[in-house]
């Protein structure tokens, strides 16, 4: 290999590198915009999860929801369900709290299902008549696609991951939730 080869090659891996850590560090840390306001005694209610980033402790579930319920304590009471390994499999619920975050509007909550931990649930996108939801978390390892119906129309399914990969979110990720139990 010649002296000019090398250096062409050294420089396009420098400047490949280069932009790779730059999307990466850019994205890592560039802040997840949440709708401006959330009335949860609207956003309160059963979610038919859609798609989501798989977790581990949802592994072979189907029919994923989630109920929203207020407490008079200024907390959210949350109870996810999923049947386990086929629609008609054993109901699998876990129990949990969701606090607003003070100064968010209620877009952005804590979700505690084992104390003292908390997790990030931000509501990135919200339909006016509160249908649907995409909700993710600031470091874009968790997203869920939401509805007050188990099944979405394709063109709003394919314009909410849009919105995810346009917030820098890696929709490779998302898999469809299967929702057969509801037919």
């Amino acid at each position: 290999m010649n002296k000019n080869t090398r250096e062409i090659l050294i420089g396009a891996g420098t400047v490949v590198l280069g932009s790779l850590a730059l999307r990466y560090f850019s994205r890592k840390h560039q802040p997840l915009e949440t709708v401006s306001a959330v009335d949860l005694s609207r956003y309160a209610g059963k979610w038919y999860e859609i798609a989501a980033f798989p977790l581990i402790f949802e592994r072979g579930c189907h029919c994923t929801t989630a109920e929203y319920t207020l407490h008079p304590a200024g907390y959210v009471k949350v109870v996810n369900s999923c049947r386990r390994n086929s629609p008609q499999g054993k109901v699998k619920q876990a129990m949990g709290k969701a606090f607003p975050v003070p100064g968010s509007n209620n877009t952005k909550l804590k979700v505690q299902f084992q104390w003292p931990f908390r997790g990030d649930y931000w509501i990135i996108a919200l339909d006016e008549d509160y249908s649907h939801a995409l909700v993710g978390t600031p470091d874009r390892q968790y997203l869920w696609v939401l509805a007050r119906s188990p099944f979405m129309a394709p063109t709003l399914y394919q314009n909410l991951v849009h919105l995810a990969q346009q917030k820098g979110f890696d929709t490779d990720h998302l898999h469809l939730t299967n929702q057969a139990c509801f037919d």
